[in-house]
C-alpha cells in the first residue's frame, strides 16, 4: 500500500496533532496497564490493581485510540469536516487527566477523591460524544460504519455514567434505595464498555478497513452475516446488560446468544475478506487474521458458559477462559494492526502527500520498521496464546506457595511467561509506532 486510497477525503481532517497526541497518550497508558498487569499476580502491585490495569488499558490504550481515530477518519471517511478542533483536544485532557486520578486512587487508597476523578473522566469522553455526535449529525444518510459509531457513542454515555455511580459508590451508599444492587450494575457497566463500546466500534470500522485493505468487496454471502451482526448484536448487547442489570436470566441469555451470533457472523466476514484480499499480508492484516480467529475462539466456550449462566461474575466477558481471547485477541490484535496502518497513514500524508508527483516519496508503510513489528507480532501472539492456556486450566500441576498464594506451579510459568513476552510485545509496539512519530 503505496498511497492513501483514492475513495477517501483528506481535506476534511483535522490537524495531525489531535489524533497523534491521543495516541501518544493511549500508547502510555498502554505501558502503564502491562506494566500493572505483569506485578499484579507476584503480589507487589498496591490497592485495587486488577481494577486499576482494566481501566489503563480499555479506558485508556482502547477508548483513547478510538477517540483519536475517530476524530480523524470520520471526517475523512464522511467527507465532512469535525464540529470543533477545541473540542477535540479537551476531550484528551478530561479523559487524561480524569483516567489518570481515577487509576492513581484506585492503587492509592484514595477512594474519596475517585468520584472527583470520575466526574473528569466522564466530562471528557462526553465532550467526545457531543463533538462526534454533531459532526455525525451532519452527514446522510449513514452509512454502516457510521451506524455503528453512533451505537457506541449511545453505548458510552451510558457505560460513563454507571462507571460515575459505581465511583460515587465508594464514599455514598448511591444504592441503597435503588432496586439495583452495586455487582449487579458493575456487571451491567462492564458489558456495555466492551461489548457496546469497544466491540461496537471495532465491527463498525473494520467495515471499512477490512474491505479498503484488502481490496475485496462484502458479496452476496456477507449479506446474511452482516445483517446477523448490524441488527442482531447491538440487540443482544443491551438485552445481555438489561439482563445483567435486573437480574433476569432470560433476557441476560437471549442478549447473550445474540451476541455471541453476532461476533461469530463478523468473524466470518472479516475472514473471508482477508482470503479474498488482493494485495499482500501486511502488519495489520496478519493482526486482523489473529483477531478473526480470536473471535471464533471464543465464541465456541461463551456460547455454552452463557447458556448456562449469563449472570454469572465469572463469565462478564465470556467463558472464564475466553477473557483473554477477546480482550487481547480480539481488541488488542484489532487496535494494534489499525494503528500500524493509521499512525503511518496521517505522517504520511501530512508530510509528503504534498510531494506526490514532484519526488521520490515513501510508501506509507515503509514508515515503520517491519523487523520490528514482527517480532512484536510473534511476541504478542505468543503472550496471547501463553495467557489463554493458563487461564484455561489446562497446566495439572501441583499447587506450591507463590507470593503468598497458592498458584499451580504451570500456570505460574505461563502467566509469567505470557506477561513478559506481552510486555515485550507492547513495548516493541509502542517504540515502533513512536518512531513512526518522531
Amino acid at each position: 500500500m503505496g498511497a492513501i486510497p483514492a475513495d477517501i477525503e483528506t481535506d476534511t481532517q483535522p490537524p495531525m496533532t489531535v489524533p497523534l497526541w491521543h495516541f501518544v497518550v493511549a500508547l502510555g497508558f498502554l505501558l502503564a496497564g502491562v506494566v500493572l498487569g505483569a506485578l499484579a499476580p507476584l503480589g507487589v502491585a498496591p490497592g485495587r490493581a486488577t481494577l486499576a490495569h482494566v481501566h489503563l488499558l480499555l479506558a485508556g490504550w482502547v477508548c483513547v485510540t478510538i477517540m483519536g481515530a475517530m476524530t480523524q477518519f470520520v471526517p475523512v471517511w464522511s467527507g465532512t469536516a469535525i464540529h470543533s478542533e477545541r473540542l477535540a483536544a479537551a476531550q484528551l485532557w478530561g479523559v487524561g487527566v480524569g483516567l489518570a486520578g481515577f487509576a492513581g486512587c484506585l492503587l492509592t487508597g484514595a477512594y474519596a477523591w475517585l468520584p472527583a476523578f470520575g466526574a473528569v473522566l466522564l466530562a471528557g469522553f462526553w465532550v467526545f460524544v457531543y463533538n462526534l455526535g454533531r459532526t455525525l449529525l451532519g452527514v446522510r444518510p449513514w452509512d454502516v460504519t457510521e451506524r455503528h459509531f453512533a451505537l457506541a457513542l449511545g453505548f458510552l454515555v451510558a457505560v460513563t455514567g454507571l462507571g460515575l455511580a459505581l465511583a460515587v459508590g465508594y464514599v455514598r451508599p448511591v444504592f441503597a434505595d435503588l432496586p439495583v444492587v452495586r455487582g449487579d450494575v458493575r456487571a451491567a457497566h462492564a458489558t456495555l464498555a466492551v461489548f457496546g463500546v469497544v466491540l461496537t466500534t471495532v465491527f463498525g470500522a473494520l467495515y471499512q478497513l477490512a474491505t479498503m485493505f484488502t481490496q475485496s468487496d462484502l458479496d452476496r454471502l456477507d449479506a446474511p452475516l452482516r445483517t446477523v451482526e448490524e441488527i442482531g448484536y447491538p440487540i443482544g448487547v443491551v438485552a445481555l446488560a438489561g439482563g445483567r442489570l435486573f437480574g433476569s436470566s432470560l433476557a441476560g441469555r437471549l442478549g447473550a446468544l445474540l451476541v455471541v451470533a453476532g461476533v461469530v457472523a463478523m468473524a466470518v466476514i472479516l475472514g473471508r475478506r482477508l482470503r479474498q484480499r488482493t494485495v499482500e499480508w501486511t502488519p495489520m492484516l496478519r493482526r486482523y487474521g489473529v483477531a478473526a480467529a480470536a473471535m471464533l475462539l471464543w465464541a465456541v466456550p461463551t456460547a455454552r458458559a452463557w447458556f448456562l449462566a449469563p449472570l454469572d461474575p465469572a463469565h462478564t466477558f465470556g467463558a472464564p477462559a475466553g477473557v483473554n481471547l477477546l480482550l487481547f485477541g480480539v481488541v488488542g490484535f484489532v487496535v494494534a494492526g489499525t494503528l500500524y496502518h493509521v499512525v503511518p497513514f496521517i505522517v504520511w500524508v501530512h508530510r509528503y502527500s504534498d510531494r506526490l508527483g514532484f519526488e521520490a516519496v515513501p510508501m506509507i508503510d515503509d514508515l515503520y520498521d517491519a523487523r520490528l513489528a514482527r517480532v512484536d507480532l510473534v511476541a504478542l501472539v505468543a503472550g496471547a496464546a501463553a495467557l489463554t492456556l493458563a487461564e484455561s486450566g489446562v497446566f495439572a500441576a501441583r499447587t506450591v506457595p507463590w507470593a503468598g498464594m497458592g498458584i499451580e506451579t504451570g500456570t505460574a510459568a505461563a502467566t509469567l511467561f505470557g506477561g513478559v513476552a506481552s510486555g515485550v510485545g507492547f513495548a516493541v509496539f509502542a517504540a515502533n509506532l513512536v518512531g513512526v512519530v518522531r
